[in-house]
């Protein structure tokens, strides 16, 4: 079975862990505009499996921070996720705090 998708927030940091896909994100997607308020680092480092639905889901996450005046970025991408990203050629949306483009 999945693992469910879980989420923390502490101070400016979300915490993602878990599975971010089509079939866990949608608790994440309901409260996603409270969820994203003052978020300045998206730490995906706790995420073991993230899709192509999940990703749009950072994509869109990062979507609303900047709405409310943010710019985050993504700490804790894992080389799989970073191949994913390379694949959808969103390098320059989601940025790493470890390797900024």
């Amino acid at each position: 079975m999945a693992d469910l998708l879980s989420w923390q927030v502490e101070a400016t940091t979300l915490y993602l862990r878990g599975e971010l896909d089509r079939e866990t994100l949608l608790s994440l997607w309901q409260q996603r505009e409270t969820t994203m308020q003052n978020i300045a680092v998206i730490d995906v480092s706790g995420l073991q499996r993230v899709d192509s639905a999940g990703l749009a889901l950072l994509v869109h996450l990062r979507q609303i921070a900047q709405q409310q005046g943010a710019s985050p970025v993504f700490s804790g991408v894992t080389d799989k996720l970073r191949s994913l990203i390379t694949l959808y050629n969103l390098q320059q949306i989601i940025v790493s705090a470890e390797n900024p483009a």
